[in-house]
């Protein structure tokens, strides 16, 4: 029997589909790294905000006041920053996503047709089997007649 045509093509498919496996692995780190880095800033700006809440209640010169305002502008710029990087982190992960989804549906279409190919091929052969089988009957059948 020939072998199966599209090996070549089933091959290439299943390389695309690894190397977006791959690229949505690292667009995922990519978005994890940046969204715990989001966390961190939160989470010390809200520390700072209570630290400067119970610095108020005890009483604090107006430098420092001022200057925690100052810390804390500087603060909100950089979470604004890590707010956009996090967006733009998603976006592109879900992007990577749905090409590894779509390259994982045509890999197996190709599958499907591989597999539906084998089996035709399988039968094909048990077909030819048995027809050989019933071929070596019938010889053998001729033979003990003749004797």
């Amino acid at each position: 029997m020939t072998p199966f045509k599209l090996t070549k093509i089933l091959n290439l498919k299943e390389h695309e589909k690894q190397k977006a496996l791959h690229e949505y692995e690292e667009a995922r780190n990519r978005f994890e790294e940046v969204a715990e880095k989001l966390y961190h800033f939160l989470k010390q700006k809200e520390d700072y905000e209570e630290q400067h809440k119970q610095q108020l209640h005890s009483g604090i010169a107006i430098q420092h006041i001022r200057s925690f305002q100052q810390f804390m502008s500087n603060l909100q710029r950089v979470i604004d920053h890590y707010q956009h990087l996090v967006m733009q982190a998603r976006q592109q992960m879900e992007l990577k996503q749905l090409k590894l989804v779509e390259l994982n549906v045509e890999v197996k279409k190709y599958e499907k047709i591989k597999k539906r190919y084998d089996e035709m091929v399988a039968t094909q052969m048990r077909i030819a089997e048995q027809k050989q089988m019933d071929d070596i009957s019938i010889q053998q059948y001729c033979y003990r007649e003749t004797r």
